[in-house]
């Protein structure tokens, strides 16, 4: 049940995340344009315009319409949203079009080589379970001074 309310968080963060207008996202993730956030199309997107596209959000995941959303519902927007996310992803990454990824065909994450160098203090080209445990604290650390004390495990 720990996924569930992982699930749970991801929707509700992503439902919140449409209260900005420069954030804001229509269906599987794509950038709104500023035309659909300006439904009166007066030039200015309001509070109003933002309110009503979160509300719409809202409506659209509670497919009960009984104005809650139970978890079934999140994680069924949250599977949708990840459906789409994962379409694209094959479409984007799979360079021989053949309907998989082999491992040549995966992203390359820029960051793990970093990552890696700052763990491995020592520079002995591994990490000690010592370095490991360094490197987990630095990010609580980073993590807590970032998002307050909502990082705290």
């Amino acid at each position: 049940m720990k996924h569930a309310g992982f699930i749970a968080g991801i929707v509700l963060a992503a439902m919140a995340v449409t209260a900005s207008g420069a954030l804001a996202m229509g269906p599987g993730r794509q950038m709104m344009s500023f035309e659909e956030l300006d439904t009166d199309g007066n030039g200015e997107i309001t509070r109003a315009e933002m309110e009503g596209h979160r509300a719409a959000r809202f409506q659209e995941a509670d497919t009960d319409g009984d104005g809650k959303l139970s978890l079934d519902e999140m994680q069924a927007q949250a599977r949708q949203r990840a459906d789409v996310r994962a379409q694209r992803m094959m479409e984007h990454l799979d360079a021989d079009k053949d309907g998989f990824l082999n491992p040549a065909e995966m992203p390359k994450h820029e960051r793990a080589g970093k990552m890696f160098d700052r763990a491995d203090r020592d520079g002995s080209g591994g990490i000690s379970k010592a370095e490991f445990e360094e490197a987990q604290a630095r990010m609580k650390d980073h993590r807590m001074k970032r998002h307050g004390n909502s990082a705290k495990e």
